[in-house]
């Protein structure tokens, strides 16, 4: 079974602190709103879904402290990290049933049951695309570590693995913060998931060389068109992929499409501090007056995309406006 990222229990948010891994397992336990603003904006807990269900967490802390107005909670929490729109969506659902009178506890709850739901039914959809592709390559983390439990990118491995499949998964290092490295690769070990980690700047060559069946990943912000946000390097390897023949996948539950937004032109590209560049584990690696810049994510286009895997199955990027337009009918 995969691992729970995060859970509520006696007053607290309990999290994996992401920054340990995997030398060590720490659990921090927020009790206030600015703590868990904190562990979002420092990535002790990160992904884009797991950090929606944070925030709405931190949204019902700030409650029970009985000093915020729902609106002032909210911009507390919006102002950690710009670019995953899972943050804004968690804060909206509590955000809203807080102003109406409700739990804001039992609005944060009810979704994070609603994240976990969904990402069991991603792995349940995607699952078929990988009865043959048994050699896929992935990027950053969207496991359990990301999504609460089970994963996105990291659901439809573990459903075709349990249903039989014999896969091998390429996992990208994920500079400058290690998360396929350090977090990926953590997750399937626990799991007995073969796997190999390589070089970002590896993928190119398995992927030429015709080591890669299927590419998957997740994503932070998914535009109306199907341009879509992810881990910084992402863009490459889709790319690369569409050279080579080899499909590309991108999955995600549904507060990550971002139905509002037309295309990923205008989608907002977190840039974190240069010593992540700089540093590698607190030790300098470039010269003492050397810059760097770091873009978090980069915005890969829609036609880069073979399919999306939703909860309700895999969409072409050409059929996404309908199927959001038809959610936002229901």
């Amino acid at each position: 079974m995969a691992v729970r990222a995060l859970w509520y229990r006696g007053g607290s948010l309990h999290l994996i602190d992401q920054r340990r891994l995997p030398a060590r397992t720490v659990v921090l336990r927020l009790r206030s709103v600015r703590a868990v603003a904190e562990a979002i904006r420092t990535m002790a807990v990160r992904g884009a879904p797991a950090i929606g269900v944070a925030a709405a967490y931190g949204m019902a802390l700030a409650a029970r402290e009985g000093r915020f107005t729902p609106e002032r909670a909210a911009t507390i929490l919006r102002a950690t990290r710009p670019t995953a729109v899972d943050l804004f969506v968690g804060i909206e659902a509590v955000r809203r049933a807080w102003a109406n009178g409700e739990d804001p506890l039992a609005a944060a709850e009810a979704y994070r049951a609603r994240i976990v739901d969904e990402c069991h039914r991603i792995g349940a959809a995607g699952a078929p695309l990988l009865a043959r592709a048994t050699r896929v390559l992935t990027h950053c983390n969207a496991g359990a570590l990301a999504t609460v439990e089970w994963g996105t990118a990291l659901a439809p491995i573990r459903v075709a693995r349990d249903r039989g499949a014999h896969l091998f998964v390429w996992v990208d290092e994920t500079r400058p913060v290690l998360q396929g490295a350090r977090l990926t690769a953590w997750e399937l070990e626990r799991e007995r998931i073969p796997h190999a980690v390589i070089a970002d700047n590896a993928a190119g060559y398995y992927l030429h060389s015709g080591q890669v069946d299927a590419v998957i990943v997740g994503a932070d912000r998914i535009a109306r068109n199907g341009d879509f946000a992810n881990k910084i390097g992402t863009y490459e390897k889709a790319v690369v992929a569409r050279e080579n023949g080899v499909p590309f996948y991108v999955a995600a539950p549904w507060s990550t499409f971002d139905a509002g937004r037309s295309t990923g032109r205008s989608i907002p590209v977190e840039e974190r501090a240069e010593a992540e560049v700089l540093e590698l584990a607190g030790r300098r690696l470039a010269p003492t007056r050397s810059r760097a810049r770091n873009p978090a994510f980069d915005v890969t286009p829609a036609r880069y995309v073979s399919g999306f895997v939703t909860p309700e199955g895999v969409v072409r990027p050409s059929a996404l406006g309908r199927a959001l337009a038809r959610r936002a009918r229901s």
